[in-house]
């Protein structure tokens, strides 16, 4: 079944209008149809990817490609659909032989040559350590011995696992989160979180003998993460947002590391060359990421391909680098690129519908939040702009801690090849603008950063290509969230509509019916509830319904762990007994996000049906 509950209250639902048509080039079932490469891995020789492939209801599986002839093949077939924001990546043998991979809760292997997989231990994100043994992240219940620790009493751990004899065996602290393991000559370098301040991580390395850990980096509410050992085990890379960006440090103590990279973007996603002179990365700034490789002794950083976006960077056996690629014309696909920036593509799943469409390129554009702050973001104008005023859509990302960026939105397309503008706006909490802006959104979730959308509203209504009268907000799980704070805090009513696609409605509830993940990101941001028990009422929209004036479609997947689908319900329930006006649709098979092909066209039909109704 693909709808749960339809229901709505206040006025009549919205209606199909009859003078309403399809926009001229684009369809909901072509952006459905696009499936997504990600979490690339170069085999140990260098010669062939791995990578998941998301197709919708076929799933999520393991694929491979030969980097030289472009041949794809599928060998896994037990991943059900999952959000590539939340995925782990494969792991190759260091024979090349085998994949290592998660499926189901359990760490599975499968041989490279084809053929069913081995189900080895519950856990998640196995990691080769040699041809024998893995690493393995696996959850346990700790016991709290403070009441100063936070209340979340689960905690992630590594373990070794020998393939013939699984059985984990932890290696990791016992009180304190850890993940992202690398390793060389018998240590392992891995990200901690120490459970008393939940903006700090710090890169530990740990003999996998003794079981003996040093801090190679770690510095009070800071992040450091992402080691990775040079080939000869040497020197260790990982990265650091202390200058005020993520960037490259380089030692094996941490009384010899140095910095390597300049403050003036956020590094990622580390590769080291085979000869360890280099490391390629991603370098990202403003919501564009390039494809740097910087000098390992020098730091000197040279751009082989700008951003749109590059992710996952691996040095094939030629010198080149392989890595996934999009930007606003270009949905995701599989590239080689050569050190001297030329570029052959690899794998390119997009339909010819979607590749032979045009595509609108938008502008970027800054304008100032409610309080002074700069804010960017990218301006979609559709061709009907020149014709008169059109109707907008501002598109606040979900996160918060992320970025709409240089990447492929193709229901964005529909909508603007519709006619209706689109502004996705990066509000203050976003990354790609350093530590200090990302975060500014601390303590103060729904209050400043609703300043910057309605902020966004007033920008778009100073065009004189934009009805100031037909504007709505729009978003997704944080999006979401700030959509509807935008309604209910807003005596202006800048917006003549609204849309919460599975967002919170009361932050306080969240922190107690969401998964672990959403509550430590909650207590990251805005600290524990007995703590701040008046920001968190400050950003709960639901106890100021009464100041909606405005329509609102709410949408959330009943199998919603992130945000509790209870939020969505006390919305309703509450909008209901104020003669609001809504209308309300669930999802029985989703959870945060609509992943599968029929809820996610019903939902984008559903949208456009909302928004052609109100925006009239």
């Amino acid at each position: 079944m693909t709808i749960g509950k339809d229901t709505w209250g206040g006025a009549a639902p919205s209606q199909a209008r009859k003078d309403a048509s399809s926009p001229p080039h684009w369809r909901p079932e072509m952006v459905a149809a696009v499936d997504r490469p990600h979490h690339l891995r170069v085999s140990p020789d260098g010669h062939t990817l791995a990578f998941i492939l998301d197709q919708s209801d076929l799933g999520s599986d393991v694929w491979l490609v030969d980097a030289a002839d472009g041949a794809p093949r599928q060998l896994t077939v037990d991943r059900p659909p999952a959000a590539f924001w939340e995925d782990t990546a494969p792991s190759w043998s260091p024979d090349g032989q085998e994949i290592a991979y998660t499926a189901g809760g359990w760490a599975r292997v499968v041989a490279t040559a084809g053929g069913p997989s081995r189900r080895l231990v519950m856990g998640w994100a196995p990691r080769w350590v040699d041809e024998g043994s893995l690493v393995v992240g696996y959850d346990i219940d700790r016991e709290l011995t403070s009441t100063s620790l936070p209340t979340v009493t689960e905690v992630s751990r590594l373990a070794l696992v020998e393939v013939d004899d699984p059985w984990l065996r932890p290696i990791s602290s016992p009180v304190a989160d850890s993940g992202d393991p690398d390793f060389a000559g018998g240590r392992m370098a891995c990200t901690v979180y120490p459970p008393d301040d939940r903006n700090r991580s710090d890169v530990v390395v740990i003999d996998l003998e003794n079981g003996e850990a040093t801090t190679v980096a770690g510095t009070a509410e800071m992040h450091a993460t992402g080691a990775r050992w040079s080939p000869d085990g040497s020197r260790l890379a990982w990265l650091s947002e202390e200058p005020g960006w993520y960037a490259l440090f380089v030692g094996v103590t941490a009384g010899d590391s140095r910095q390597l990279t300049p403050s003036d973007g956020d590094f990622s996603q580390l590769a080291w060359s085979g000869d360890g002179d280099r490391l390629a990365a991603v370098r990202t700034r403003r919501g564009r990421a390039d494809l740097v490789v910087v000098d390992a002794e020098s730091g000197a950083v040279e751009v082989v391909a700008a951003g749109g976006t590059w992710s996952d960077p691996g040095w094939l056996a030629d010198g080149s680098l392989a890595a996934v690629y999009e930007d606003h014309g270009t949905p995701a696909r599989i590239e080689a690129v050569a050190l001297d920036g030329s570029r052959r593509i690899v794998f390119d799943p997009a339909p010819l519908a979607v590749a032979s469409a045009p595509h609108i390129s938008p502008t970027d554009v800054t304008y100032r939040g409610s309080d002074g702050h700069q804010i960017h973001g990218f301006l979609f104008r559709p061709v009907t702009a020149d014709r008169g005023p059109v109707p907008a859509i501002v598109y606040p990302h979900g996160g918060p801690t992320s970025v709409y960026g240089d990447e492929w939105d193709g229901y964005a397309q529909y909508f603007v090849d519709k006619g209706y503008a689109w502004f996705a706006i990066n509000f203050r909490g976003s990354t790609s603008y350093g530590r200090d802006f990302e975060r500014s959104n601390h303590g103060v979730w729904g209050v400043d950063d609703t300043g910057d959308c309605l902020a966004a509203a007033d920008y778009l209504a100073s065009l004189d290509w934009v009805d100031g009268d037909r504007l709505a907000i729009f978003g997704a799980s944080y999006g979401s969230y700030l959509a509807l704070t935008s309604l209910t805090d807003d005596p202006s009513h800048r917006f003549a509509c609204g849309i919460a696609k599975y967002g919170d409605s009361d932050i306080l509830t969240s922190w107690a019916q969401g998964d672990r993940v959403g509550v430590e990101d909650l207590e990251r941001m805005m600290g524990h509830p007995s703590h701040a028990r008046a920001a968190y009422r400050a950003g709960s929209p639901l106890h100021r319904l009464d100041q909606i004036a405005e329509p609102l479609l709410i949408v959330h997947g009943e199998q919603d762990e992130r945000v509790d689908p209870r939020q969505s319900e006390q919305l309703v329930k509450e909008l209901e007994r104020l003669g609001k006006t809504y209308e309300y649709v669930t999802y029985p098979s989703e959870g945060h996000g609509l992943l599968r092909r029929e809820p996610q066209l019903h939902f984008y039909r559903r949208l456009e049906r909302f928004l052609d109704w109100y925006l009239m």
